[in-house]
């Protein structure tokens, strides 16, 4: 298995320190606001690459934290007349409601800032200690001229960081890059005791302690949003080296952004969506499901840009339909026909071969989803041809095997015709909240059966006819049966 590792700029295999153990930290959000498509972007690809670990065997601990004090926080408090910590509960609740909705498992630990702060304070001190920090006025600031290899994450030049970095100004600082470990308290904003006077963390120093009271001094792999490598996982690195004396991560990795058509979402232009909005939009022309959205954004390697547009969920949505119709027909009476036994092992082993040369190219989902639509194809050939039912039954167990670390192909035939995940809202719909049940069709197509029997072919078309002007086809069958589909 190999990873773009982005420190050193290329693939690298992946040797975990400690195998079969593999520890992973990724920057969670700050919570202030609902998570956006690019905050699912990021947890649907973190949330794969801990899958598809435990799928090779891999012992997985996987961290993701919450910042939950921050300039953002104490400003939208203030925003809204409440407590800074009523902010945080709010959108930590809607997190979860979100990560529910995208099927993203749980991560094994979600450590917050608030309940590190013995910890951050240690973390700085040992800083000081070793001369990497210096503190003015209830402030402490890490001194970046103390570690030679500063940038050698991102990338950058010492120009190039300067004018980049988003630097407070404050001629107290003995180098405009200096950045803030700990902020001496200001009236009405939460502040904790420490050494230096009270105050609260910097953002930085928070994932540094947490991470390494987690998974230890050094650790697998470190991940985040491609916004994130400068400054934030640069000043990561660059404090962590300083209090521990060891190297801070083995391999980082960084998504790529979220366009929407073809421009770079943001409030301003308009094209700003929230997960939930995602989810609850009356534009689209059906609901939108976790798979529906997985899909989606894993048709695009997680190091690229996608393009986000209700276009390319339908374009995700088809591609879906496209599997869980071939479940349908793999459930259905075989006939008799020429398809060997051999055959279908060969075919079954050649894609798992294929899924897994993709995934453990860095997580090469697009390559990963092109080997399930042709193993789809095959299995079509192959019902038509004649497929037994140990063979059909091999080729579903493969897909639901197999795509479990893409948290794709998991629902039954019925399942995914009807699920609309909304949990709670006004569009959640069950079976029985649909205009026309299975049971209804069901009476419909044997009407029509019955019609034909009697040679009352007008009648029996009008029942197609009526049945496709509510959106459902029917297919008859060379075995005298007749198929439905929405």
């Amino acid at each position: 298995m190999k990873i773009f590792n982005t420190l050193t700029n290329q693939k690298e295999r992946f040797v975990p320190i400690d195998p079969p153990k593999v520890g992973i930290y990724v920057c969670g959000v700050t919570a202030y606001a609902d998570c956006h498509v690019g905050h699912a972007r990021s947890a649907i690809a973190f949330d794969v690459l801990r899958r598809y670990l435990l799928y090779r065997g891999y012992e997985v601990t996987y961290v993701k934290n919450f910042t939950d004090v921050d300039d953002k926080i104490i400003n939208r408090a203030a925003e809204e007349n409440v407590p800074w910590d009523k902010v945080v509960q709010k959108y930590v609740q809607a997190y979860d409601r979100d990560m529910k909705r995208l099927d993203v498992g749980i991560p094994d630990v979600e450590p917050r800032a608030t309940e590190h702060v013995p910890q951050i304070i240690q973390m700085i001190q040992r800083i000081i200690d070793k001369g990497s920090a210096y503190q003015i006025d209830g402030d402490v600031y890490y001194q970046v001229s103390a570690f030679p290899a500063y940038g050698r994450l991102g990338k950058r030049t010492l120009e190039d960081m300067q004018a980049g970095a988003r630097v407070e100004v404050d001629e107290r600082k003995r180098d405009p890059m200096d950045f803030a470990l700990w902020k001496a308290a200001k009236p009405g904003e939460p502040a904790w005791e420490s050494p230096w006077g009270p105050g609260r963390p910097g953002w930085h120093i928070e994932c540094s302690a947490m991470s390494v009271h987690h998974l230890g001094a050094t650790f697998d792999i470190h991940g985040g949003g491609k916004d994130l490598t400068f400054p934030h996982h640069e000043n990561e690195i660059a404090q962590s080296c300083a209090a521990t004396g060891q190297e801070f991560v083995r391999y980082w990795m960084h998504n790529g952004f979220v366009t929407v058509d073809e421009e770079k979402m943001s409030k301003s232009l308009g094209n700003f969506f929230s997960v939930r909005e995602i989810f609850d939009q009356a534009n689209c022309p059906e609901p939108v499901t976790a798979e529906t959205l997985r899909y989606f954004l894993l048709s695009t390697h997680y190091r690229g840009d996608v393009n986000f547009s209700n276009l390319a969920l339908t374009e995700a949505k088809s591609a879906l339909d496209n599997v869980y119709d071939l479940f349908i027909r793999l459930s259905e009476k075989p006939h008799e026909g020429s398809v060997s036994k051999d055959t279908v092992g060969e075919a079954l082993a050649q894609f798992q071969q294929d899924f897994e040369e993709a995934m453990d190219d860095d997580i090469n989902t697009p390559e990963a989803l092109a080997a399930f639509q042709q193993l789809r194809a095959m299995a079509n050939h192959a019902i038509r041809e004649g497929l037994s039912e140990k063979g059909r039954q091999g080729v579903r167990e493969v897909f639901r095997r197999c795509g479990a670390p893409l948290g794709l192909f998991q629902l039954s035939e019925q399942e995914w015709v009807f699920r609309a995940l909304d949990f709670g809202t006004d569009r959640f719909r069950t079976r029985a909240d649909q205009e026309h049940t299975d049971e209804w069709i069901q009476e419909q197509i044997q009407k029509r059966a019955q019609a034909r029997a009697r040679q009352d072919f007008a009648a029996a078309d009008h029942i197609r006819t009526d049945l496709a002007a509510k959106g459902i086809t029917l297919e008859d069958r060379p075995d005298g049966s007749t198929r439905w589909k929405r």
